[in-house]
């Protein structure tokens, strides 16, 4: 069980559990549309065993009983994605009344259980239609983007909490186009640097249209990072300069602060798109609240070999996950004064934070830490309201397939069976009888 309770957090703190779309959901049926993480699955080579998410967790099927597991867990809330192939097959044109009817049924039955639907528009399972035109690569997905945001509002905006337009924009620009890790695995400085803009104009574009349709409580999700050097050299220094704007400041400065890191636009001048600068008041709409998904620090050494970007990251000395990321809680109570105190009073959201590993003691207690930095953080400032653990389920963990388990609910993925942890048994311990 925790050693925290739930009232070091505060008596209007939020608790809730996350998942998103195109990891539990299987369902490639009633008219949903190809994904680029259909295809990406089905390359060989991009996902660990082959694995794809065609059947995931089945949660197209089974999720009234899953819901029942967030509500009998005592959280009072359940962070979501809509599959944009699911409510618009082609990214643009014709609505999949089926895909409507799905999620209507969804946030329906959250309501019907007391749980505050949190919703996100957008966690990586872009249209294949929508790459075949270029995808994040393409200026025009700003516009594709606010057309599907403006659905969303439209159908379901008066029966959610709340609203994130982009689940870590880092991760659908730098690590997808850049590194070549996620979908679409690309590998290119200029895809990348493009996706980089263009996720956040289409970020502001879908804040509009939201907006537009009377839809409330709005924000965006953040992965960010406690960003550190290797040494105190002046060398790796730089390298944590370069992997803290890239991380980090790009997304806090281009959100918040109107424009990039002069670090960053110097390098990347000529890959950018033209005039992007004119783009940056759309880039930093005002927001309701800003979520952040943490899971461990960057650690950066200097690298003189590499081209753009001058480091590489390292592995310190930390206990690890079966992922083989550092454990690290001070981290988050760092970074949540850091963004608090240089970037935005806004209500601040732990939209995601948990622990890979199959000894669910350990994740216990990864939870408990990591909810003490929140409450340290609180103490110094930070206007932290809730913490939602990822995930409820064990589920498709992208390039990892199924080899990764990050759910408090353990899943048998041959009968599908949900069992529930000793991590879900001690959030339901400090939520039970509290709601």
């Amino acid at each position: 069980m925790f050693e925290i309770t739930r009232e070091d957090l505060g008596p209007n703190f939020t608790f809730g559990a996350a998942t998103a779309a195109y990891q539990i959901e299987g369902g490639q049926i009633d008219g949903r549309g190809s994904s680029i993480w259909d295809t990406f699955s089905a390359t060989p080579g991009n996902v660990k065993r082959a694995d794809n998410g065609s059947v995931a967790t089945d949660h197209y099927n089974r999720w009234p009983e899953d819901l029942d597991l967030v509500r009998d867990g005592g959280f009072e809330a359940y962070r979501f994605s809509l599959a944009w192939p699911r409510l618009i097959p082609e990214g643009i044109g014709a609505i999949n009344p089926k895909g409507l009817a799905f999620y209507d049924r969804l946030i329906d039955g959250m309501l019907e259980r007391g749980i505050k639907p949190y919703a996100t528009l957008y966690h990586w399972d872009l249209p294949s239609a929508l790459m075949d035109k270029g995808g994040w690569m393409n200026r025009d997905i700003a516009g594709w983007f606010g057309e599907y945001a403006a659905l969303v509002g439209r159908h379901f905006g008066d029966r959610l909490h709340a609203t994130a337009t982009i689940n870590e924009p880092w991760c659908v620009a730098f690590l997808s186009h850049f590194l070549g890790i996620h979908a679409p695995g690309y590998r290119d400085v200029r895809a990348a640097a493009r996706a980089m803009h263009h996720v956040l104009l289409a970020h502001g574009t879908a804040i509009d249209a939201l907006r537009a349709e009377g839809a409330k409580n709005l924000g965006i999700v953040l992965n960010l990072e406690k960003a550190e050097p290797a040494s105190d050299s002046a060398e790796d220094q730089l390298a944590f300069d370069y992997g803290d704007a890239l991380f980090n400041r790009w997304y806090l400065d281009g959100l918040f602060k109107g424009r990039y890191p002069e670090l960053l636009t110097n390098r990347l001048a000529q890959y950018l798109p033209d005039g992007f600068e004119k783009d940056m008041e759309v880039v930093s709409r005002p927001l309701d609240w800003l979520g952040i998904n943490y899971y461990t620090r960057g650690l950066y050494k200097y690298d003189a070999t590499r081209p753009v970007f001058p480091y590489t990251g390292i592995k310190g000395d930390l206990p690890k996950s079966d992922l083989g990321w550092e454990i690290y809680p001070k981290g988050l109570e760092d970074l949540l004064v850091r963004v608090s105190r240089e970037y935005t009073k806004l209500p601040l959201y732990i939209t995601e934070t948990g622990m890979s590993e199959t000894d669910d003691t350990r994740r216990v207690k990864f939870y408990d830490s990591h909810l003490r930095a929140v409450a340290n953080a609180q103490a110094q400032g930070a206007d932290v309201r809730g913490f939602f653990a990822w995930s409820l389920l064990d589920n498709y963990e992208w390039a990892e397939g199924y080899t990764s388990r990050f759910g408090i609910v353990h899943v048998d993925y041959e009968t599908q069976k949900r069992t529930p942890k000793g991590s879900y048994r001690a959030f339901q311990g400090m939520l039970h009888n509290t709601r």
